[in-house]
C-alpha cells in the first residue's frame, strides 16, 4: 500500500475531466492489448483456413494416388531371383514390345531402347522394380524426335538383377 500512497496522492490531485481522459486512454491501450493479442491472432488464421485447407486437401489427395500406387505394386507377381531374367523379358516384351532390346549377362541386364514411348517405359519400369527386384544402375536417355506423338525416349539402361 506504501508504494501506492503517491500514485493515489496523484491521482486525487489531478482534476475530474484530466481522471476522465486518463481512464479513456487506458481503456483505449487496454482494448488495443486485447486486440493484438487476443483476437487478431485467431482472426487471421481463420482468414488463412480456407487456403491452408485446401493445401492439406492436395496432399491428402497425392498421399491417396500414392497409396493406390503402392497397392498396385504390391499386387503384381513376385518371382524368384532365378525368375529375375525371365520375367525382365516378359515385362519388356509386354510394356515395351520392339522398342527395346534386352541383354542379361553377370547378375546385369541392359536394355536398349530405340523410341520407346515415356508412358510404357515408366510401366515397365514400375512393373520390373516391383517384380523382379532389379534395380536402375545406370541409364544413358535422350529424348527422341519420332514421329509418334509424345514423348518418347532412346538410349540405354543398365539394371542390377537380385542375386540367386
Amino acid at each position: 500500500m506504501k508504494a501506492l500512497a503517491p500514485v493515489q496522492a496523484r491521482w486525487a490531485a489531478l482534476a475530474p475531466r484530466e481522471q476522465s481522459m486518463l481512464r479513456l486512454a487506458c481503456t483505449l491501450v487496454a482494448l488495443a492489448l486485447v486486440w493484438w493479442l487476443l483476437l487478431a491472432p485467431p482472426i487471421k488464421a481463420l482468414r488463412a483456413s480456407d487456403a491452408r485447407h485446401a493445401q492439406v486437401d492436395t496432399r491428402w489427395q497425392q498421399m491417396q494416388q500414392w497409396q493406390a500406387e503402392a497397392e498396385q505394386l504390391k499386387a503384381l507377381p513376385q518371382h524368384t531371383a532365378a525368375d529375375a531374367p525371365q520375367a525382365l523379358r516378359e515385362a519388356t516384351e509386354k510394356h515395351l514390345g520392339a522398342a527395346a532390346r534386352i541383354t542379361v549377362a553377370a547378375g546385369r541386364a541392359t536394355v536398349t531402347l530405340t523410341n520407346a514411348p515415356a508412358a510404357a517405359l515408366a510401366a515397365w519400369l514400375a512393373q520390373v522394380r516391383a517384380s523382379t527386384q532389379a534395380a536402375p544402375q545406370e541409364a544413358h536417355l535422350t529424348r527422341a524426335n519420332g514421329d509418334a506423338p509424345g514423348v518418347h525416349w532412346s538410349g540405354t539402361l543398365v539394371l542390377a538383377l537380385p542375386a540367386p
